[in-house]
Protein backbone atom coordinates (compact mmCIF):
# COMPACT_ATOMS: atom_id res chain seq x y z
CA UNK A 1 0.00 0.00 0.00
CA UNK A 2 1.48 3.37 -1.12
CA UNK A 3 1.05 6.35 1.36
CA UNK A 4 0.19 9.93 -0.05
CA UNK A 5 2.83 12.45 -0.39
CA UNK A 6 2.95 14.23 2.73
CA UNK A 7 3.28 18.04 2.11
CA UNK A 8 6.69 18.46 3.85
CA UNK A 9 8.07 15.74 0.79
CA UNK A 10 9.25 18.34 -1.71
CA UNK A 11 11.35 20.19 1.29
CA UNK A 12 12.88 16.61 2.38
CA UNK A 13 13.84 16.19 -1.34
CA UNK A 14 15.73 19.58 -1.59
CA UNK A 15 17.28 18.96 2.08
CA UNK A 16 18.70 15.56 0.67
CA UNK A 17 19.72 16.97 -2.48
CA UNK A 18 21.42 19.54 -0.83
CA UNK A 19 23.80 16.87 1.15
CA UNK A 20 27.43 15.68 -0.62
CA UNK A 21 27.93 12.42 -1.41
CA UNK A 22 29.69 9.91 0.81
CA UNK A 23 32.35 10.41 -1.15
CA UNK A 24 32.36 14.60 -0.78
CA UNK A 25 31.67 14.18 2.86
CA UNK A 26 35.14 13.59 4.22
CA UNK A 27 36.42 17.11 2.24
CA UNK A 28 32.68 18.77 3.33
CA UNK A 29 33.64 18.21 7.34
CA UNK A 30 37.79 18.64 6.80
CA UNK A 31 36.69 22.11 5.45
CA UNK A 32 34.02 23.18 8.25
CA UNK A 33 36.26 21.62 10.90
CA UNK A 34 39.54 23.90 10.03
CA UNK A 35 37.15 27.17 9.47
CA UNK A 36 35.87 26.68 13.21
CA UNK A 37 39.17 25.81 14.33
CA UNK A 38 40.57 29.06 12.92
CA UNK A 39 37.54 30.85 14.99
CA UNK A 40 38.50 28.74 18.22
CA UNK A 41 42.17 29.25 17.59
CA UNK A 42 41.82 32.98 17.88
CA UNK A 43 40.09 32.61 21.33
CA UNK A 44 43.03 31.58 22.73
CA UNK A 45 46.25 32.03 21.37
CA UNK A 46 46.50 35.65 22.20
CA UNK A 47 46.12 34.37 25.68
CA UNK A 48 49.67 33.41 26.13
CA UNK A 49 51.03 36.56 24.49
CA UNK A 50 49.25 38.81 26.15
CA UNK A 51 52.19 39.63 28.38
CA UNK A 52 54.52 41.02 24.88
CA UNK A 53 51.28 42.82 23.59
CA UNK A 54 50.98 44.47 26.74
CA UNK A 55 54.83 45.94 27.02
CA UNK A 56 54.52 46.17 23.28
CA UNK A 57 51.69 48.54 22.95
CA UNK A 58 51.76 49.95 26.64
CA UNK A 59 48.23 48.59 27.37
CA UNK A 60 46.65 49.21 31.06
CA UNK A 61 45.03 46.20 32.98
CA UNK A 62 41.31 47.18 31.61
CA UNK A 63 42.79 47.44 27.96
CA UNK A 64 44.47 44.06 28.38
CA UNK A 65 40.70 42.74 29.47
CA UNK A 66 39.64 44.16 26.57
CA UNK A 67 41.61 42.49 24.06
CA UNK A 68 39.79 39.57 24.42
CA UNK A 69 36.40 40.53 25.24
CA UNK A 70 35.75 42.81 22.46
CA UNK A 71 36.31 39.60 20.61
CA UNK A 72 34.27 37.46 22.24
CA UNK A 73 31.25 40.13 22.80
CA UNK A 74 31.13 40.59 18.84
CA UNK A 75 31.29 37.06 18.24
CA UNK A 76 28.84 35.83 20.55
CA UNK A 77 26.07 38.92 20.73
CA UNK A 78 26.01 38.68 16.45
CA UNK A 79 26.30 34.64 15.98
CA UNK A 80 22.40 34.61 16.06
CA UNK A 81 21.68 37.44 13.52
CA UNK A 82 25.13 35.72 11.89
CA UNK A 83 23.32 32.39 12.20
CA UNK A 84 19.77 33.91 10.68
CA UNK A 85 21.74 35.18 7.84
CA UNK A 86 22.78 31.79 7.16
CA UNK A 87 19.04 30.57 6.53
CA UNK A 88 18.11 33.65 4.24
CA UNK A 89 20.91 33.71 2.21
CA UNK A 90 22.77 30.59 1.94
CA UNK A 91 24.95 28.57 4.80
CA UNK A 92 28.12 28.80 1.62
CA UNK A 93 27.79 31.70 1.01
CA UNK A 94 27.94 33.49 4.66
CA UNK A 95 30.45 30.85 5.14
CA UNK A 96 32.59 32.01 2.48
CA UNK A 97 31.45 35.77 4.12
CA UNK A 98 32.66 35.78 7.39
CA UNK A 99 35.78 33.55 6.63
CA UNK A 100 36.67 36.69 4.20
CA UNK A 101 36.36 39.22 6.78
CA UNK A 102 37.57 36.78 9.56
CA UNK A 103 40.63 36.81 7.41
CA UNK A 104 41.14 40.75 6.58
CA UNK A 105 40.66 41.29 10.94
CA UNK A 106 42.99 39.03 11.07
CA UNK A 107 45.91 40.78 9.47
CA UNK A 108 44.83 44.25 10.76
CA UNK A 109 45.39 42.62 14.52
CA UNK A 110 48.83 41.35 13.58
CA UNK A 111 49.33 45.30 11.76
CA UNK A 112 47.96 46.76 14.56
CA UNK A 113 50.01 49.69 15.87
CA UNK A 114 48.27 50.95 18.81
CA UNK A 115 46.08 49.10 21.54
CA UNK A 116 43.19 51.20 20.14
CA UNK A 117 43.51 49.79 16.90
CA UNK A 118 44.16 46.39 18.42
CA UNK A 119 41.14 46.08 20.11
CA UNK A 120 38.92 47.73 17.14
CA UNK A 121 40.32 44.78 15.04
CA UNK A 122 39.69 42.09 17.37
CA UNK A 123 35.83 43.25 17.35
CA UNK A 124 35.82 43.73 13.71
CA UNK A 125 37.64 39.58 13.66
CA UNK A 126 34.71 38.79 16.40
CA UNK A 127 32.00 39.89 13.74
CA UNK A 128 33.65 37.52 11.20
CA UNK A 129 33.80 34.39 13.04
CA UNK A 130 30.12 35.60 14.43
CA UNK A 131 29.33 34.90 10.49
CA UNK A 132 31.38 32.25 9.92
CA UNK A 133 30.84 29.91 13.18
CA UNK A 134 26.88 29.04 12.85
CA UNK A 135 27.49 28.80 9.06
CA UNK A 136 29.86 25.88 9.97
CA UNK A 137 27.64 24.11 12.51
CA UNK A 138 24.46 24.50 10.25
CA UNK A 139 26.52 23.17 7.25
CA UNK A 140 27.46 20.08 9.40
CA UNK A 141 23.76 19.82 10.58
CA UNK A 142 22.82 20.12 6.61
CA UNK A 143 25.25 17.68 5.42
CA UNK A 144 25.16 14.73 7.69
CA UNK A 145 22.00 12.72 8.46
CA UNK A 146 20.59 11.77 11.67
CA UNK A 147 22.01 9.01 13.01
CA UNK A 148 25.39 7.79 13.50
CA UNK A 149 27.02 9.90 10.88
CA UNK A 150 26.29 13.30 12.47
CA UNK A 151 27.00 11.88 15.81
CA UNK A 152 30.89 11.54 14.73
CA UNK A 153 31.04 14.90 12.69
CA UNK A 154 29.44 16.56 15.87
CA UNK A 155 31.84 14.68 18.18
CA UNK A 156 34.44 16.11 15.82
CA UNK A 157 33.27 19.69 16.01
CA UNK A 158 32.76 18.99 19.75
CA UNK A 159 36.75 17.99 19.82
CA UNK A 160 37.68 20.98 17.78
CA UNK A 161 36.43 22.97 20.49
CA UNK A 162 38.54 22.17 23.24
CA UNK A 163 41.43 21.24 21.06
CA UNK A 164 41.53 24.41 19.47
CA UNK A 165 41.56 26.73 22.92
CA UNK A 166 44.35 24.22 24.36
CA UNK A 167 46.52 24.40 21.09
CA UNK A 168 46.33 27.96 21.27
CA UNK A 169 47.75 28.78 24.32
CA UNK A 170 50.35 26.54 22.87
CA UNK A 171 51.31 28.12 19.66
CA UNK A 172 50.44 31.55 21.26
CA UNK A 173 53.74 30.94 23.78
CA UNK A 174 55.35 29.83 20.94
CA UNK A 175 55.16 32.61 18.31
CA UNK A 176 55.24 35.40 21.01
CA UNK A 177 58.93 34.43 22.11
CA UNK A 178 60.17 32.73 18.99
CA UNK A 179 59.04 35.45 16.64
CA UNK A 180 56.01 37.32 17.83
CA UNK A 181 52.60 37.51 19.40
CA UNK A 182 51.60 39.30 15.50
CA UNK A 183 52.30 35.99 13.61
CA UNK A 184 49.55 34.27 15.26
CA UNK A 185 47.49 36.68 13.12
CA UNK A 186 49.32 36.91 9.83
CA UNK A 187 49.20 33.27 9.63
CA UNK A 188 45.40 33.15 9.05
CA UNK A 189 46.37 35.09 5.39
CA UNK A 190 47.52 32.36 3.54
CA UNK A 191 45.22 29.71 5.51
CA UNK A 192 41.96 31.79 5.01
CA UNK A 193 42.81 32.32 1.10
CA UNK A 194 43.34 28.37 0.79
CA UNK A 195 39.87 27.54 2.89
CA UNK A 196 37.80 30.16 0.39
CA UNK A 197 39.23 28.52 -2.53
CA UNK A 198 38.11 25.08 -0.86
CA UNK A 199 35.02 26.12 0.53
CA UNK A 200 33.48 27.45 -2.96
CA UNK A 201 34.45 24.19 -4.62
CA UNK A 202 33.40 21.61 -1.56
CA UNK A 203 31.15 22.77 0.14
CA UNK A 204 26.88 22.32 -0.65
CA UNK A 205 24.43 25.45 -0.73
CA UNK A 206 21.79 25.25 1.55
CA UNK A 207 18.05 26.26 0.41
CA UNK A 208 17.38 29.69 0.88
CA UNK A 209 14.50 30.66 2.71
CA UNK A 210 12.59 34.33 2.86
CA UNK A 211 12.66 36.19 5.37
CA UNK A 212 13.31 39.14 7.81
CA UNK A 213 16.63 40.32 9.87
CA UNK A 214 15.95 40.73 13.57
CA UNK A 215 18.18 43.54 13.87
CA UNK A 216 16.82 45.22 17.59
CA UNK A 217 17.11 41.23 18.99
CA UNK A 218 20.99 41.23 17.31
CA UNK A 219 22.08 44.30 18.80
CA UNK A 220 20.65 43.43 22.03
CA UNK A 221 21.95 40.36 22.15
CA UNK A 222 25.41 41.96 22.13
CA UNK A 223 24.39 45.06 24.05
CA UNK A 224 23.53 43.35 27.17
CA UNK A 225 26.08 41.19 27.57
CA UNK A 226 28.75 43.82 26.78
CA UNK A 227 27.20 46.05 29.51
CA UNK A 228 27.37 42.68 32.12
CA UNK A 229 31.06 42.50 31.01
CA UNK A 230 31.91 46.17 31.44
CA UNK A 231 30.23 46.30 34.78
CA UNK A 232 32.76 43.30 35.44
CA UNK A 233 35.84 44.47 34.25
CA UNK A 234 35.47 47.72 36.48
CA UNK A 235 34.96 46.04 38.88
CA UNK A 236 38.15 44.18 38.57
CA UNK A 237 39.64 47.36 38.16
CA UNK A 238 37.87 50.20 40.25
CA UNK A 239 35.71 47.69 43.34
CA UNK A 240 32.42 47.14 43.23
CA UNK A 241 31.76 50.59 44.91
CA UNK A 242 32.55 52.31 41.91
CA UNK A 243 29.42 54.78 40.47
CA UNK A 244 29.83 52.83 37.24
CA UNK A 245 30.11 49.20 38.17
CA UNK A 246 26.41 48.34 39.85
CA UNK A 247 24.41 50.65 37.11
CA UNK A 248 26.61 49.09 34.16
CA UNK A 249 25.38 45.85 35.44
CA UNK A 250 21.65 47.01 36.09
CA UNK A 251 21.65 48.29 32.31
CA UNK A 252 23.33 44.56 31.40
CA UNK A 253 20.54 43.05 33.06
CA UNK A 254 17.54 45.00 31.46
CA UNK A 255 19.07 44.56 27.97
CA UNK A 256 18.96 41.21 28.15
CA UNK A 257 15.39 41.15 29.83
CA UNK A 258 14.60 43.54 26.66
CA UNK A 259 15.94 40.86 24.34
CA UNK A 260 13.41 38.20 26.03
CA UNK A 261 10.83 40.58 25.36
CA UNK A 262 11.30 41.24 21.94
CA UNK A 263 12.12 37.90 20.80
CA UNK A 264 8.73 36.79 22.37
CA UNK A 265 7.09 39.28 19.15
CA UNK A 266 9.56 39.24 16.70
CA UNK A 267 7.60 37.64 13.35
CA UNK A 268 11.22 36.03 13.02
CA UNK A 269 13.25 36.41 15.59
CA UNK A 270 17.47 35.55 15.75
CA UNK A 271 16.60 33.57 18.91
CA UNK A 272 13.63 31.61 18.37
CA UNK A 273 12.18 31.12 21.89
CA UNK A 274 10.93 27.60 21.02
CA UNK A 275 14.60 26.28 21.31
CA UNK A 276 13.97 26.65 25.00
CA UNK A 277 11.12 24.67 25.03
CA UNK A 278 13.44 21.33 24.76
CA UNK A 279 14.96 20.53 28.58
CA UNK A 280 17.62 18.83 27.18
CA UNK A 281 18.75 21.78 24.74
CA UNK A 282 18.24 24.24 27.86
CA UNK A 283 20.55 22.16 29.90
CA UNK A 284 23.38 22.49 27.71
CA UNK A 285 22.82 25.74 26.82
CA UNK A 286 23.37 26.75 30.38
CA UNK A 287 25.80 23.87 30.56
CA UNK A 288 28.06 24.83 28.07
CA UNK A 289 28.01 28.49 29.53
CA UNK A 290 29.31 28.17 32.64
CA UNK A 291 31.48 25.83 31.31
CA UNK A 292 33.59 27.85 28.79
CA UNK A 293 32.88 30.64 31.10
CA UNK A 294 35.43 28.58 33.91
CA UNK A 295 37.74 27.81 31.11
CA UNK A 296 38.27 31.49 30.20
CA UNK A 297 39.57 32.55 33.22
CA UNK A 298 41.56 29.65 33.86
CA UNK A 299 43.27 30.40 30.55
CA UNK A 300 44.00 33.41 30.81
CA UNK A 301 44.79 33.35 34.97
CA UNK A 302 46.82 30.80 34.82
CA UNK A 303 49.29 31.88 31.89
CA UNK A 304 49.64 35.02 33.53
CA UNK A 305 50.27 33.09 36.36
CA UNK A 306 53.32 30.94 35.13
CA UNK A 307 54.62 34.06 34.30
CA UNK A 308 53.81 36.53 36.66
CA UNK A 309 54.47 34.01 39.12
CA UNK A 310 56.19 31.49 38.83
CA UNK A 311 58.76 32.71 35.89
CA UNK A 312 58.01 30.88 33.04
CA UNK A 313 58.16 32.63 29.32
CA UNK A 314 55.43 33.33 26.79
CA UNK A 315 57.05 29.60 25.71
CA UNK A 316 57.50 27.77 28.42
CA UNK A 317 53.67 28.76 29.53
CA UNK A 318 52.20 27.69 26.49
CA UNK A 319 54.17 24.37 26.76
CA UNK A 320 53.17 23.51 30.32
CA UNK A 321 49.36 23.50 29.29
CA UNK A 322 50.61 20.56 26.86
CA UNK A 323 49.84 17.39 29.27
CA UNK A 324 46.18 19.13 28.93
CA UNK A 325 46.16 18.98 25.86
CA UNK A 326 47.59 15.61 24.88
CA UNK A 327 45.13 14.35 27.42
CA UNK A 328 42.06 16.46 25.77
CA UNK A 329 43.47 15.33 22.03
CA UNK A 330 43.33 11.29 23.22
CA UNK A 331 39.59 11.68 25.41
CA UNK A 332 38.11 13.75 22.54
CA UNK A 333 39.05 11.18 19.76
CA UNK A 334 37.54 8.05 21.92
CA UNK A 335 34.13 9.93 22.06
CA UNK A 336 32.59 8.31 19.56
CA UNK A 337 33.64 5.00 20.52
CA UNK A 338 32.41 5.58 23.97
CA UNK A 339 29.11 6.76 23.06
CA UNK A 340 28.13 3.08 20.98
CA UNK A 341 28.66 2.31 24.61
CA UNK A 342 27.29 4.45 26.59
CA UNK A 343 25.28 8.11 26.29
CA UNK A 344 26.55 11.38 25.45
CA UNK A 345 24.23 12.89 28.36
CA UNK A 346 26.11 10.40 30.68
CA UNK A 347 29.76 11.36 29.05
CA UNK A 348 28.59 14.71 29.52
CA UNK A 349 28.19 14.46 33.54
CA UNK A 350 31.91 12.59 33.90
CA UNK A 351 33.68 15.11 31.91
CA UNK A 352 32.06 17.67 34.17
CA UNK A 353 32.97 15.58 37.50
CA UNK A 354 36.40 15.36 35.88
CA UNK A 355 36.96 19.03 35.53
CA UNK A 356 35.46 20.14 38.67
CA UNK A 357 37.68 18.23 40.68
CA UNK A 358 40.52 19.12 38.52
CA UNK A 359 39.85 23.51 39.24
CA UNK A 360 39.37 22.53 42.84
CA UNK A 361 42.43 21.04 42.92
CA UNK A 362 44.20 24.19 41.28
CA UNK A 363 42.83 25.93 43.74
CA UNK A 364 45.17 24.68 46.64
CA UNK A 365 48.16 25.57 44.83
CA UNK A 366 50.75 28.08 47.03
CA UNK A 367 54.14 28.58 46.52
CA UNK A 368 55.56 25.48 47.92
CA UNK A 369 53.73 23.45 45.49
CA UNK A 370 55.33 22.06 42.28
CA UNK A 371 54.63 22.29 38.87
CA UNK A 372 53.89 18.79 38.30
CA UNK A 373 51.64 17.83 41.40
CA UNK A 374 50.35 21.45 41.72
CA UNK A 375 49.56 22.40 37.74
CA UNK A 376 49.88 19.38 35.79
CA UNK A 377 48.20 17.15 37.13
CA UNK A 378 45.45 18.75 37.81
CA UNK A 379 45.00 20.08 33.99
CA UNK A 380 45.39 16.38 33.26
CA UNK A 381 42.01 16.00 34.81
CA UNK A 382 40.35 19.18 33.45
CA UNK A 383 41.87 18.06 30.03
CA UNK A 384 39.78 14.86 30.23
CA UNK A 385 36.70 16.53 31.47
CA UNK A 386 37.26 19.24 28.06
CA UNK A 387 37.30 15.90 25.66
CA UNK A 388 34.77 14.53 27.25
CA UNK A 389 31.96 17.19 27.59
CA UNK A 390 32.27 19.18 24.46
CA UNK A 391 30.94 16.77 21.83
CA UNK A 392 27.79 15.68 24.14
CA UNK A 393 27.06 19.43 24.45
CA UNK A 394 27.30 20.02 21.24
CA UNK A 395 24.79 17.69 19.93
CA UNK A 396 22.63 18.23 23.16
CA UNK A 397 22.87 21.51 21.80
CA UNK A 398 21.29 21.17 18.57
CA UNK A 399 18.86 17.82 19.29
CA UNK A 400 15.60 17.58 18.21
CA UNK A 401 15.76 20.64 16.21
CA UNK A 402 14.44 21.09 12.68
CA UNK A 403 15.95 21.47 9.46
CA UNK A 404 14.46 24.82 9.33
CA UNK A 405 15.60 26.23 12.48
CA UNK A 406 19.63 24.47 12.11
CA UNK A 407 21.21 27.86 11.63
CA UNK A 408 19.56 29.64 15.10
CA UNK A 409 20.01 26.56 16.99
CA UNK A 410 23.73 26.42 16.35
CA UNK A 411 23.72 30.56 16.38
CA UNK A 412 22.82 29.68 19.73
CA UNK A 413 25.53 26.93 20.82
CA UNK A 414 27.82 29.37 19.61
CA UNK A 415 26.49 32.30 21.35
CA UNK A 416 26.65 30.93 24.25
CA UNK A 417 29.95 29.64 24.04
CA UNK A 418 31.34 33.07 23.65
CA UNK A 419 29.17 35.11 25.98
CA UNK A 420 29.90 32.80 28.49
CA UNK A 421 33.61 33.23 27.80
CA UNK A 422 33.33 36.71 28.04
CA UNK A 423 31.40 36.83 31.16
CA UNK A 424 32.90 33.81 33.42
CA UNK A 425 36.56 35.38 32.58
CA UNK A 426 35.08 38.99 33.44
CA UNK A 427 33.52 37.34 36.61
CA UNK A 428 36.01 35.48 37.84
CA UNK A 429 38.44 38.59 37.57
CA UNK A 430 36.06 40.59 39.75
CA UNK A 431 35.50 38.77 42.46
CA UNK A 432 38.97 36.95 42.93
CA UNK A 433 42.37 38.74 44.57
CA UNK A 434 45.02 35.37 43.88
CA UNK A 435 45.05 32.61 41.00
CA UNK A 436 43.70 30.22 44.04
CA UNK A 437 40.43 32.02 44.67
CA UNK A 438 39.86 32.63 41.01
CA UNK A 439 40.19 28.64 40.40
CA UNK A 440 38.14 28.58 43.15
CA UNK A 441 35.43 30.45 41.57
CA UNK A 442 35.89 28.55 37.97
CA UNK A 443 35.80 25.47 40.31
CA UNK A 444 32.10 26.78 41.55
CA UNK A 445 30.65 27.56 38.36
CA UNK A 446 32.08 24.57 36.50
CA UNK A 447 30.01 22.59 39.42
CA UNK A 448 27.04 24.57 38.66
CA UNK A 449 27.47 23.59 35.14
CA UNK A 450 27.44 19.88 36.98
CA UNK A 451 24.23 20.60 38.13
CA UNK A 452 22.26 21.87 34.92
CA UNK A 453 23.59 18.39 33.11
CA UNK A 454 22.34 16.50 36.03
CA UNK A 455 19.15 18.16 36.05
CA UNK A 456 18.22 19.03 32.53
CA UNK A 457 20.31 17.07 30.32
CA UNK A 458 20.51 13.62 31.79
CA UNK A 459 17.21 11.38 30.67
CA UNK A 460 14.45 11.73 33.17
CA UNK A 461 14.13 8.24 34.92
CA UNK A 462 10.62 6.57 34.13
CA UNK A 463 8.45 6.91 36.88
CA UNK A 464 6.92 3.60 38.33
CA UNK A 465 3.50 3.07 37.12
Amino acid sequence: MTSAPSATAPARRSSASSRPTRGGTTAVLAIILVGYFMVILDNSIVITGLPHIRDELALTTGAVAWVQDAYLLTFGGLLLLGARAGDVLGRRRMFVAGLALFTLASVAVGLAPTGEVLVTARAVQGVGAAVLAPSTLALLTASFPEGPERTRATAAYGAVAGIGASVGLVAGGLLADLVSWRAGFLVNLPIGILMLVAGLRVLPETPRSPGRFDVPGALLATAGPAALVYGFVRAAEDGWTSPVTLPAIGAGALLVGGLVAVERTARQPVMPLTLFASRERVGAYTARMLFIGAMMGFFLLTSQYLQDERGFSALTAGLAFFPMTVVNFVVALAVPRLQRRTSGPLLLVTGLVLATAGMGWLATVDATTSYALGVALPMTLIGAGQGLAFGPLTASGIAGVEPAQAGAASGVVNSVHQLGGALGMSLVLAVSSTYPSAMLVGAVLLGAALLAAVLLVLPRAPRPS
